[in-house]
């Protein structure tokens, strides 16, 4: 039997530093989980070879290696991460027009493309460091960028819970949103500061959510993950039934 998932999914965020690592994450979750991110961490330990592992498990993969290089050097990492059968992959918008169009053109499917907009871990005063220029609200950055994403014909945004509402509001149900810095209510945020809880993600409209040490630090994961898909649930059924009253 197939797993059945809600519309806003989860996806497991394994930041290890082996395969070995991941792979006892994967046997721990079992069926209970369909979908997995691999970043820098553990792509830079283990390679693609983890990534082909997980597909050979029938695993889903995004592969969040969030790719901001010349448009050549974009076109040769788009196409090797096409060949492994990822999901999804993440590249930063800050890249430019040029370097976005160049992924689009090499992309394949069943690969989608999502844009880094602003890291969750930072707040305006970072932001504005960063770019140089005084920033006020972070989601009307987010949107900015995202307007890019779509003008270069990529199918989705990575961006924080708090900016779903902005996304939505401004592109409807044509922009993949998939959003990290996901935390269970009264858990720590560690380094994350423009966090949600699932059910707040759910609610604004998110597609996807990252879910990593919520979950993979728990005492019992599998439990951890549990309580992930019934908040995403709840928030479902609240915005179902206000929808039909």
């Amino acid at each position: 039997m197939s797993r059945i998932e809600p519309s806003c999914a989860p996806i497991v965020a394994l930041d290890v530093s082996s395969a070995d690592a991941a792979l006892r994450i994967v046997d721990v979750l079992g069926d209970s989980a369909g979908f997995y991110k691999v970043g820098l961490e553990l792509y830079t330990a283990a390679g693609p070879d983890v990534v082909r592992e997980l597909r050979a498990r029938r695993k889903r993969v995004f592969l969040d290696l969030k790719l901001h290089d010349i448009p050549n050097t974009v076109t040769g990492a788009v196409a090797a991460a096409c060949a492994l059968g990822v999901d999804l992959l993440t590249l930063h918008v800050a890249g430019g027009p040029a370097m976005l169009a160049a992924a689009r053109d090499a992309c394949k499917a069943p690969t989608k493309l999502l844009g880094v907009t602003v890291l969750t871990s930072m707040l305006a005063e970072e932001v504005s460091v960063a770019w140089g220029r005084q920033v006020t609200d972070v989601s009307a950055e987010v949107v900015r960028l995202a307007e890019l994403v779509k003008r270069s014909g990529l199918d989705g945004v990575v961006a924080s819970g708090g900016d779903v509402a902005a996304l939505r509001s401004r592109f409807g149900p044509d922009l993949l949103l998939v959003i990290p810095g996901i935390r269970l209510p009264g858990t720590d945020r560690g380094d994350q500061r423009r966090v949600a809880t699932p059910a707040e993600a759910a609610r604004a409209g998110a597609d996807y959510l990252v879910v990593g040490r919520a979950v993979t630090k728990a005492d019992d994961p599998r439990a951890a993950l549990a309580a992930v898909l019934a908040d995403i649930a709840r928030a479902e059924t609240e915005t179902t039934g206000a929808r039909n009253r």
